[in-house]
């Protein structure tokens, strides 16, 4: 099962051609960036991935059963319930704690028994390590700490594709450091593919993966997507 599949996929806003002539594929456990300048499509490229935008022409297919092109709004729950979506502003329910924040979400995707809840969430929340936080409100946190809330938020669901639009933008640099760890552990240990919007060309180096360069209307491959390897024991150390 290939988790995209876009092929010669045209993207345009108001009549305004965005991107043309896309192809990017992405396979279960792959690590892949979007880089380019501002205003070069690749937010807009990410949101026709949950439909936001909406895909005029090509082949554009989701873990070969969603077809963008002739998606029925009817299918977008089913669609986003498999894509966890991380966001450089956190969007966190600043009227509840973080435990509530999750619960909220695993509620209203059909998760009916507390016990099963309280699982995930303890499960989640020991995977970013922010197991003693539950009980924290957001503003108790600091960006890090919110960003790995909204990470953990993102995975509950056991998504197969994670879409990340610049999730280290607001933070420092050790911060995001770990930021990045977290996401190559979750992409390598749960086999969740993820396709991270980045500026900041130090990921490139520090943590390769596949590169797409958006550029001139155009989606260009500067390096194929690949699995990627996390230090896993290092991590874990890290966060305990």
């Amino acid at each position: 099962m290939s988790v995209i599949k876009y092929k010669n996929v045209n993207i345009h806003i108001d009549s305004k051609i965005i991107l043309e002539d896309v192809n990017l594929t992405l396979e279960p456990g792959d690590f892949a960036y979007i880089i380019g300048a501002v205003g070069s499509g690749k937010s807009s490229l990410m949101k026709t991935m949950y439909g936001e935008v909406d895909v005029h022409s090509g082949d554009a297919m989701l873990f070969d059963e969603f077809d963008m092109c002739n998606l029925r709004r009817s299918k977008l729950p089913a669609l986003r319930k498999r894509i966890g979506i991380v966001f450089q502003d956190f969007q966190l329910l600043t009227d509840r704690t973080v435990h509530d924040n999750l619960d909220f979400v695993l509620r209203s995707t059909g998760w009916k028994k507390r016990t099963e809840r309280e699982m995930r969430i303890e499960d989640v929340l020991t995977m970013v390590g922010l197991q003693q936080k539950g009980y924290k409100m957001p503003h108790e946190l600091s960006g890090g700490e919110q960003q790995r809330v909204v990470i953990a938020r993102a995975i509950l669901n056991r998504p197969a594709l994670l879409l990340a639009d610049e999730p280290t933008g607001n933070l420092d640099s050790e911060t995001g450091h770990f930021i990045m760890r977290l996401l190559h552990r979750i992409c390598s240990k749960e086999g969740t593919a993820v396709l991270m919007i980045t500026h900041n060309e130090q990921w490139l180096s520090d943590y390769p993966a596949g590169e797409f360069l958006c550029s001139g209307g155009k989606l260009q491959m500067k390096r194929s997507p690949h699995k990627t390897h996390s230090e896993t024991s290092f991590f874990e150390n890290e966060i305990n």
